[in-house]
């Protein structure tokens, strides 16, 4: 037998194991879409989801829907994000089991702690961008709105733009996680991240205007907790390996 068929019952047995996984994570998000989609239903989610547009408009004032299908699909659209949200424990877990036999034992139990954290901020960044980003960026654009004017915002016009802000916020919010597997995998240390501090602080402010809309505020409200989560990182790394030294000097010492 050649040493190319064992290499390749390798690779056909990794794609298995991934189509598993991801039909498991799938299956996740379809079961909490059903669930919410009976109770409290799909309407019910969109119109919280629209409460700091609709409160930032005009006394009486609603959104409007410009296509045939779109009152139907925009907050089936809403639900299935709201799915992807509640099951982001189990698809994480499910991303985890995917790569954790490639790992070390140490490396291994580094899974629960991440998967929560993980699921934590991410929500933390969501939180963030509904109850104050939103709440200060729609209020303020509506205050430059002419007398002559009413506003009627598109519904999927707003879910896209909303669930744009969801994203940027989500992630952002996740750098603490990124910076402590940075330095725990050993590609940086935690010298060389306060000594690109600078420079992340510039980035950071790139990156909150290409991804928010063109006003100061929202850029600003998405830089600064950036530059903030970076520097908790630092903090959090700094921790870990201090653990990691105390375990290493407790096994030398046995």
């Amino acid at each position: 037998m050649s040493t190319a068929e064992p290499q390749e019952d390798s690779f056909i047995s990794h794609l298995v194991e991934l189509r598993t996984r991801l039909l498991r994570a799938v299956g996740a998000v379809f079961l909490v879409f059903v669930v919410l989609f009976i109770y409290p239903g799909a309407s019910a989610i969109y119109d919280v989801l629209a409460q700091p547009m609709l409160s930032s408009l005009p006394e009486g004032t609603r959104m409007i829907a410009t296509g045939v299908i779109t009152p139907f699909m925009v907050p089936m659209k809403v639900t299935l994000m709201a799915s992807f949200v509640v099951a982001l424990p189990v698809v994480l877990y499910q991303a985890w089991a995917f790569i954790a036999p490639g790992l070390y034992s140490h490396e291994k139990s580094l899974a629960l702690p991440l998967i929560l954290s993980s699921t934590l901020l991410f929500i933390a960044g969501m939180a963030f961008c509904y109850f104050v980003v939103f709440k200060t960026v729609f209020q303020f654009i509506a205050s430059f709105a002419p007398d002559s004017i009413t506003p009627a915002p598109d519904i999927e016009a707003y879910v896209n733009f909303v669930m744009t802000m969801f994203m940027a916020f989500g992630i952002t919010f996740e750098v603490p996680v990124a910076v402590v597997l940075l330095v725990k995998t050993g590609v940086v240390d935690i010298a060389k991240l306060r000594e690109i501090r600078g420079y992340v602080i510039v980035g950071a402010f790139i990156i909150a205007a290409i991804v928010t809309p063109p006003d100061v505020i929202s850029q600003f409200l998405l830089a600064v907790p950036l530059c903030l989560l970076y520097e908790v990182g630092i903090i959090a790394a700094k921790m870990v390996k201090k653990r990691e030294k105390k375990l290493d000097n407790h096994d030398l010492s046995v």
